[in-house]
């Protein structure tokens, strides 16, 4: 399998591209709006076609690449059937996984984030969107967040996979790129380290985070698979705006 981990800079994203050196089909896990050219010139590098996006869930800090990548390639679009989106081509459910070329992904539902969110295993490597960070996870007080449900989700099925698997979040705020399922499960300070559900409870419960700059644009735009709105403010247009720099070039 061909592999990429691209950073889009302004929200901290992780976008990972999985290629089929065989039938040159690839998927774009989590691409945003703003980075797209450099994906698509990613893709055009590589010798590889987009066949699908895929996103984990709804974003709150972001615009999907989704429907935009559509318009410019024909990819189809796979999203959580489970949010029934109706701009979406391919509803991810467990047990059903997407065949992209010779790449097989299996969804996972791992609510607690958002009620709809998926983490995807394909082979030695998960990609957990927010449900699992390194030495972190996403918060859990808007989109139907639960600490509860997203502590069963991470213990009962992300700790459940091999502890070789490969962790790769949605998002990391200081340049890490890659963990394990060992190592989140030995030291990651929220979920980690054997913590009970209360424990956990009270750490999210205390956070006080402040409310999310970007998510009453974000989510009624992901709602429709990545649209940016007309109305927004000039100091969030670099949401939606062509990225001017590249950490990948």
């Amino acid at each position: 399998m061909i592999f990429r981990q691209l950073l889009e800079p302004v929200s901290s994203t992780y976008t990972y591209l999985l290629g089929c050196p065989e039938t040159g089909q690839a998927v774009l896990v989590d691409p945003v709006v703003n980075s797209m050219d450099r994906d698509l010139q990613v893709l055009q590098a590589l010798g590889l076609r987009l066949a699908f996006t895929l996103d984990t869930h709804i974003h709150a800090d972001h615009i999907t690449a989704a429907l935009e990548l559509k318009k410019r390639t024909g990819s189809r679009i796979a999203a959580p059937a489970i949010d029934r989106l109706p701009c979406v081509d391919f509803g991810m459910e467990e047990g059903r996984p997407l065949q992209v070329g010779g790449v097989a992904i299996e969804g996972m539902h791992t609510p607690g984030h958002t009620d709809g969110h998926f983490a995807y295993v394909v082979g030695e490597r998960v990609f957990t969107g927010d449900a699992l960070l390194i030495d972190g996870c996403g918060r859990t007080d808007f989109q139907n967040g639960d600490a509860t449900v997203l502590y069963h989700s991470v213990t009962q099925k992300l700790f459940a996979l091999a502890d070789e698997t490969l962790v790769y979040p949605a998002h990391d705020y200081t340049g890490r790129h890659v963990s394990s399922i060992a190592q989140e499960k030995s030291r990651n300070p929220r979920l980690g380290g054997c913590k009970s559900l209360a424990e956990f409870q009270q750490i999210m419960a205390t956070l006080n985070l402040p409310y999310p700059k970007f998510i009453d644009y974000a989510v009624p735009g992901n709602r429709q698979c990545g649209t940016c709105p007309a109305d927004l403010p000039q100091e969030l247009q670099k949401y939606c705006g062509p990225m001017a720099e590249s950490p990948q070039g």
